[in-house]
């Protein structure tokens, strides 16, 4: 006669965790793969960032790209001279004068950003496989609302 053994009992379901901690995970798991897609490119996530609010926003200075993006103005100022020097963006005078620079895609910053797009369009497709168009829906729907209700407390 064998005997059976027994499986410890399973330790008692603790609470769900919160959702700020999931979104903060997703987004970190997310970062990762995008640093490592975009490094390909020789663009950083900061730059490619940039570079999507300009397809967006033609025009904007550097000072406005840095509170898009939160980073300090410094740190943008340098991701912008990168661009610069390598053709991906060029720099105006500012329509309301002064010292501000407004930055432009060039076409090679374009053709850039494109190749770019493709790897986030692969790291998405592997993150929603096994989610239905519908909660696709809802979940942009959600985060959007979210992301506005906390940009409204800002001073």
């Amino acid at each position: 006669m064998t005997a059976r053994r027994s499986r410890p009992p399973a330790p008692p379901a603790g609470p769900a965790p919160r959702l700020s901690y999931l979104v903060f995970r997703l987004e970190r798991r997310i970062r990762a793969r995008l640093d490592d897609a975009l490094a390909r490119h020789g663009v950083t996530t900061t730059a490619y960032m940039a570079l999507s609010e300009l397809r967006a926003r033609d025009g904007l200075s550097s000072a406005e790209l840095a509170r898009i993006a939160f980073v300090t103005p410094q740190a943008m100022n340098l991701v912008i001279r990168d661009l610069e020097r390598r053709g991906l963006i060029r720099r105006d005078p500012h329509p309301a004068g002064g010292r501000v620079l407004s930055a432009r895609l060039t076409p090679e910053g374009l053709a850039v950003l494109g190749r770019c797009d493709g790897s986030l369009d692969d790291i998405e497709a592997v993150m929603l496989a096994k989610v239905d168009d519908a909660t696709r829906g809802a979940l942009a729907d959600g985060l959007t609302m979210c992301a506005r209700s906390l940009r409204r407390d800002l001073p």
